[in-house]
C-alpha cells in the first residue's frame, strides 16, 4: 500500500506558489507569529491505516492548506540524490526503466519539447515546490516517505520527478491535535529465525491461525518458541548437559501523539512508544559455562511497519524486535529451573515545550508459581528477553531492551524444590523473579518537528525484583 501527501488542487504554477508561501511567512514573521501556526486545529483520530486500498493526502501547514487525500503515489525514490517520481495511480505500471526506486531519467537540465511542457505545466498542479510527501512504503523507501518537494523537475514514464529534501510531521499536521494506540498485526511482521528449532505462531480476527497444531495464542499476539544447547561449564559431566527452551509471547501496540502548534516552530507536546501485553516462560537445565559476561543468543529478529492513519496523513512507524534467550553464572551450580511471567510493558519519548524530550519506561510484570531445583552451591541467572525499536519514516526514534529473568543462588550442598517444601538440605537457596528495562532516546525524534537532541537520552534502568521461593535447611 502506498500513500502520498501532496498538494492536489493547488492551481498556482511552482514559482507562483513559492513567492504566495514566501510572503505569507514574511506577513506572519512581522506579526510575531509562527510560520507553521494554524487556526483550524481539529483532534483528529489515529488508527491502523485500511490495507484494501491505498489511503493518501495532500497539504502544507507552511503554506495555510489543510491536508487531504489525493490519489496519488510515490512511484519510486532514490535514496542517494534524495528525487522521487509521483505518479497517478497506476501510472507507474505502464512506464518506466530501471531498477525500482530511481528515477527513469537522465539527471540535469534538457530543453523540454511542447508536449512535455504541457504535461509538466498539468502535473504542477498536482506537485508544487513547497508540498510535503507522505508515503507509506514504496519502491526506493521501503520504511515509507517523509519529504518536501524542492524542485519539479519534468515528466518521466512512470510519472512526474521532483527533487525532495527531509521533511518534519509538523508540517503536515500543523495546529492539529492527535493520539491513540493502534495493535500491530501479528501477521506483518518478517520473522528472521537466527536458530533451527524457532517456531512461529499468531493468531487474528477471522479464525485465522498460524504456528504448530496446538499452540493457543491470544487473538492479536506472536509467539515463537525455542530450543537449544548452551556451553556446559567444563569438567561437568554428561548429566550437566545445559539447555535452554522456552517461548515468547506478544501482542505490540504503537503509541502515538501529537499536540498541535506550539510557541516557536515546535509542536506543543508529541510522543512516541512502544507497549504491549507480554508472556513468556522458559526452562534451563544443567550446568551453563562460566563467562566473563553473560552469554545472550538471539534467537529470531522480526520487522514491520504498520501504517498509522492520522486524519488524512499516512504516519509510517518502523518496528523491530529481537527476541533472545541469556544465561549467566559461575559455571558451579546444576539447575533445573522453570518460570512462567505475564504483564504489560511501555517505554517511549514524550516531548513538552518545557521540558524537552524525556524518556517514558514502565512494565508490570508478575511470575506464576515456579519449578526449582538447586544442586550444589554457586548462582546463575537467566532470561528471555527482546530488544525494541521503533521510529517513524526509517528514522529510530527508540530503542528499548525487555529482560525478565530468574536468578537463582545457593550455599552449600543443597537439593531444594519450590513445589515440594521441606527437602532436607545442607544450606541455602533463594529464587528471585525480575524485570528489567532500559534503552535510548535517540536524535532522529527530531522527525516530529521538535529541537534535534544535542545527544541520546537514556530510558534510565527500571529494575525490578522479587523473592519467588527459598530459605535455609
Amino acid at each position: 500500500m502506498t500513500a502520498l501527501l501532496l498538494a492536489a488542487g493547488c492551481a498556482s504554477p511552482p514559482h507562483q506558489a513559492a513567492a504566495d508561501g514566501r510572503a505569507r511567512e514574511a506577513a506572519q514573521a512581522a506579526d510575531g507569529s509562527s510560520a507553521t501556526a494554524r487556526t483550524d486545529g481539529r483532534r483528529l483520530a489515529v488508527a491502523a491505516a485500511p490495507a484494501a486500498a491505498a489511503t493518501t493526502a495532500a497539504g502544507s501547514a507552511s503554506a495555510g492548506r489543510p491536508a487531504h487525500r489525493t490519489t496519488l503515489t510515490v512511484a519510486s525514490y532514490d535514496h542517494a540524490t534524495r528525487r522521487a517520481v509521483i505518479s497517478k495511480a497506476g501510472q507507474a505500471s505502464s512506464g518506466g526503466k530501471g531498477r525500482a526506486g530511481s528515477p527513469t531519467v537522465s539527471p540535469g537540465p534538457a530543453a523540454p519539447s511542447p508536449s512535455a511542457s504541457a504535461s509538466a505545466s498539468a502535473s504542477a498542479q498536482q506537485a508544487a515546490v513547497g508540498d510535503v510527501i507522505a508515503s507509506a512504503p514504496a519502491p526506493g523507501a521501503p520504511d515509507g516517505l517523509l519529504a518536501r518537494v524542492t524542485k519539479v523537475l519534468g515528466e518521466t514514464d512512470a510519472g512526474t520527478e521532483v527533487q525532495t529534501e527531509p521533511a518534519t510531521l509538523d508540517a503536515l499536521l500543523g495546529d492539529d491535535t492527535a493520539k491513540g494506540t493502534v495493535p500491530v498485526d501479528p501477521a506483518a511482521f518478517d520473522v528472521d529465525k537466527l536458530l533451527p528449532d524457532v517456531k512461529v505462531s499468531w493468531s487474528r480476527t477471522g479464525d485465522v491461525h498460524v504456528g504448530p497444531e496446538g499452540a493457543h495464542v491470544p487473538l492479536g499476539s506472536l509467539r515463537l518458541d525455542v530450543s537449544t544447547e548452551v556451553p556446559a561449564a567444563e569438567g561437568a559431566p554428561a548429566s550437566a548437559a545445559a539447555s535452554v527452551s522456552g517461548f515468547v509471547q506478544v501482542a505490540p501496540q504503537v503509541d502515538f501523539a501529537y499536540g498541535g502548534a506550539g510557541t516557536g516552530t515546535a509542536p506543543g507536546s508529541a510522543y512516541l512508544g512502544v507497549s504491549g501485553d507480554w508472556n513468556s516462560g522458559w526452562a534451563v537445565k544443567g550446568r551453563a559455562g562460566a563467562t566473563a559476561t553473560p552469554l545472550r543468543i538471539p534467537f529470531a529478529k522480526l520487522h514491520a511497519d504498520p501504517v498509522l492513519q492520522v486524519g488524512a496523513v499516512p504516519v509510517v512507524v518502523n518496528l523491530d524486535l529481537t527476541c533472545y534467550l541469556q544465561v549467566s553464572g559461575d559455571g558451579k551450580i546444576t539447575v533445573d529451573v522453570e518460570q512462567n511471567l505475564k504483564g504489560a510493558f511501555k517505554a517511549g519519548g514524550t516531548f513538552g515545550t518545557a521540558q524537552g524530550w524525556t524518556p517514558v519506561s514502565s512494565s508490570t510484570m508478575t511470575s506464576t508459581p515456579v519449578r526449582t531445583s538447586v544442586t550444589t552451591s554457586g548462582s546463575v541467572r537467566t532470561a528471555l528477553g527482546a530488544e525494541a525499536s521503533v521510529g517513524l519514516y526509517g528514522s529510530v526514534g527508540v530503542t528499548a531492551d525487555l529482560a525478565p529473568y530468574l536468578r537463582g543462588e545457593a550455599t552449600g550442598t543443597v537439593t531444594a524444590t519450590s513445589a515440594t517444601p521441606g527437602v532436607q538440605a545442607q544450606g541455602a537457596w533463594n529464587l528471585y523473579g525480575g524485570v528489567d528495562l532500559s534503552g535510548t532516546l535517540r536524535l532522529q525524534l527530531s522527525v516530529f518537528g521538535t529541537p534535534v537532541l544535542e545527544r541520546s537520552i537514556p530510558l534510565g534502568a527500571l529494575h525490578r525484583e522479587w523473592k519467588l521461593a527459598g530459605g535455609t535447611l
